[in-house]
């Protein structure tokens, strides 16, 4: 199967998108469930709150945030339901940001390719 596709959840949805799984912690602002076409929303692997407001914060610190979110995965489980998932089905990763280079869903793909 196909590495994840990242993309933004406020882009429209496409039929080559797969099963599009929302990534993010806080649900998109403005964002209808109808409109966002959401098949799984997996919170449990989005980065914690306090990981979040200091990548916030501070967006130059982009290997401090990729290093700190890989170690909030270690263990967890429901990445270990994600990667099963992804081997199965195409997936994509969807995120709110409105920055396209540097957000969780990228991290979260990269894992999920190794």
């Amino acid at each position: 199967m196909p590495a994840p596709r990242v993309k933004r959840v406020y882009d429209a949805p496409s039929g080559d998108d797969g099963k599009r799984i929302l990534v993010d912690r806080l649900w998109p602002r403005g964002l209808t469930k109808e409109k966002a076409a959401v098949d799984l929303w997996a919170k449990s692997v989005a980065p914690s709150d306090a990981l979040r407001h200091e990548f916030h914060e501070h967006p130059d610190r982009w290997g401090e945030f990729v290093s700190a979110y890989e170690g909030e995965l270690k263990g967890n489980p429901a990445l270990a339901e994600l990667k099963t998932l992804a081997r199965k089905e195409r997936t994509t990763l969807l995120y709110a940001s409105r920055d396209e280079a540097h957000n969780n869903a990228i991290v979260l793909a990269e894992i999920l390719k190794g």
